[in-house]
């Protein structure tokens, strides 16, 4: 069974040389905790995608603690360059073309690395302990909701890993928006995130595509994570609505985007004022909670497709999608 560890000193170090020596660990970023390994280590890479059961089509981000790393790992487009400047260390993910050193297994066979620079405290102090870049899927089971607490990991992957890095809470709560620049003269977003597309587009100087999640599972490398039509799923059914609440029926529970007026029986809600900020950060976490309580169904109530509201009700939809 997994070992949670503070983030001390001594902790950090020997969790850095763990990795160096191909060992995994669950570790804390700002988005969600990751499953982590040298991203350089081939071997370590596999013990990634076994103990979460991901496909080999679904490629791994690289996560990085200094800016001159990324040099050694992707050719950067003169369009990189504001993007780093103004969103890193933070929840953005750049896909750009690969340099050799990266390995095939991470980037699922494609020509193109992602990667990105995190913001989260501790993940940076355990960063600069490693000289390798470290790739860390979400530290849960493929297709399963997010982990945004050490005790989310332990639930779920406690018997496949040594190590949980404790980081407390993550403050993001969903996963990095995920941009792509393999084609710099037509900048994508494959997936939403919690950064504002107007300042993407801003500091990229045009117009920015925003790419819809794919329909299926195809048998093709995936061009980043989190494109499949189902995904961030807990085992409870989900149902979406919005406008009128629906009437519960037995073992049903309602999940509201803010507190209703009145308490009710098996209603729960993840925003006191109905903030999106915090509907952010406590979805992954409800989910998870209430997916303990053995309903047979859970009513969840969509925002509005603005802002933030957009990759909310992007990560929604996903985790209700029916296989």
């Amino acid at each position: 069974m997994a070992h949670i560890l503070q983030p001390t000193p001594e902790n950090l170090d020997t969790l850095s040389a763990g990795l160096a020596a191909g060992k995994i660990a669950a570790v804390p970023t700002e988005t969600v905790y990751g499953l982590a390994c040298n991203a350089l280590d081939i071997a370590a890479i596999e013990k990634v995608y076994a103990a979460k059961a991901r496909p080999h089509n679904n490629p791994l981000i690289l996560h990085i603690a200094h800016i001159e790393q990324l040099d050694q790992l992707a050719q950067i487009p003169p369009q990189a360059h504001g993007l780093i400047e103004h969103f890193w260390p933070g929840p953005l993910t750049i896909i750009l073309p690969k340099k050799s050193i990266v390995p095939d297994k991470v980037t699922a066979g494609l020509r193109s690395v992602a990667i990105r620079m995190p913001s989260h405290p501790v993940f940076r102090e355990l960063a600069s302990r490693c000289g390798f870049p470290i790739a860390a899927p979400s530290a849960n089971p493929f297709g399963y909701v997010s982990p945004t607490k050490a005790e989310h990991v332990m639930n779920t992957m406690g018997d496949q890993i040594d190590w949980i890095l404790d980081g407390g809470d993550c403050e993001s709560g969903i996963e990095s928006t995920i941009l792509s620049l393999v084609d710099p003269r037509a900048p994508t977003i494959l997936r939403l995130g919690t950064l504002s597309i107007e300042k993407l587009a801003e500091t990229l100087g045009g117009h920015l595509k925003i790419r819809e999640t794919v329909s299926e599972n195809a048998n093709k490398s995936l061009e980043a994570p989190g494109l499949l039509r189902r995904h961030y799923s807990p085992h409870t059914k989900l149902t979406l609505f919005e406008g009128d609440a629906p009437l519960l029926g037995e073992n049903e529970a309602i999940l509201y985007i803010r507190e209703p007026s009145a308490a009710q029986p098996d209603t729960y809600s993840l925003s006191k004022e109905g903030n999106l900020k915090v509907v952010a950060h406590n979805l992954y976490s409800q989910l998870q909670a209430l997916d303990t309580k053995g309903y047979q169904r859970i009513f969840l109530e969509l925002p509005e497709p603005t802002g933030i509201g957009m990759a909310i009700l992007d990560r929604m939809s996903l985790s209700a999608a029916q296989d």
